[in-house]
């Protein structure tokens, strides 16, 4: 697959580390030069400029990739380029940062694909380890695997259910979950999956698609 990731920061070096790893087509795109730089010395091709800027996403073949990451600090420059995406046909993935309102998500969940939260996802994980669980970085414990934040929509097969009684595939694990705009957290067998939950979800990549479709509604 190819992939378009805007922003060569914490969260986006390392996707596009993991991604190329993995062996698929990863193209980075930055504003700053350094971290282009960067990004060349990591073996990853490169276009130099603003990530919402629509011909500097046509320069980096936006309408062959499958997907694009929108992975800077800045959520407007992130959702202009995941219009870009939407408008070439692409998947789209926003990075929002936890401290915007709730109106705020609202507003731009409804035009992506999926948000993810570097910050909920990394108190997540140190909730866990504090606990006493086992929680790694997803490229340390095997390249096959893959990890994702599903939200719970209505039309869902999940609804209703028990972390029991979900048909997941047996290599998929859901590590946190939360509450409609809560934080995540540890998840309980018992818990019972409701419209506008979060579910974090490790599981091997040749078992994505099977994931979401026992999380996520027909068609999604």
């Amino acid at each position: 697959m190819r992939f378009v990731i805007v922003g060569y920061g914490r969260v986006g070096s390392r996707t596009a580390r993991i991604l190329a790893e993995e062996g698929h087509d990863v193209v980075v795109v930055d504003n700053d030069m350094d971290r282009i730089e960067r990004a060349s010395d990591d073996g990853l091709e490169t276009v130099h400029g603003d990530g919402a800027d629509e011909d500097v996403l046509v320069d980096a073949d936006i309408g062959t990739a499958d997907a694009i990451g929108a992975f800077t600090p800045d959520l407007n420059a992130n959702f202009a380029a995941c219009m870009v995406g939407t408008h070439h046909g692409c998947r789209t993935i926003l990075r929002i940062d936890e401290d915007y309102r709730e109106d705020i998500y609202e507003k731009y969940a409804e035009e992506v694909d999926e948000i993810i939260y570097p910050e909920r996802l990394g108190a997540a994980g140190a909730k866990t380890a504090l606990l006493g669980g086992d929680f790694n970085v997803v490229a340390d414990l095997a390249a096959n695997l893959q990890l994702t934040v599903l939200e719970i929509r209505e039309g869902s097969p999940a609804v209703g259910k028990r972390m029991s009684e979900l048909d997941l595939p047996e290599s998929a694990r859901i590590y946190a979950h939360g509450r409609a705009r809560e934080s995540l957290t540890i998840p309980l067998p018992g818990t019972e999956l409701a419209v506008g939950d979060e579910v974090a979800v490790i599981t091997e990549t040749d078992h994505a698609a099977d994931v979401r479709s026992s999380l996520l509604p027909a068609g999604a």
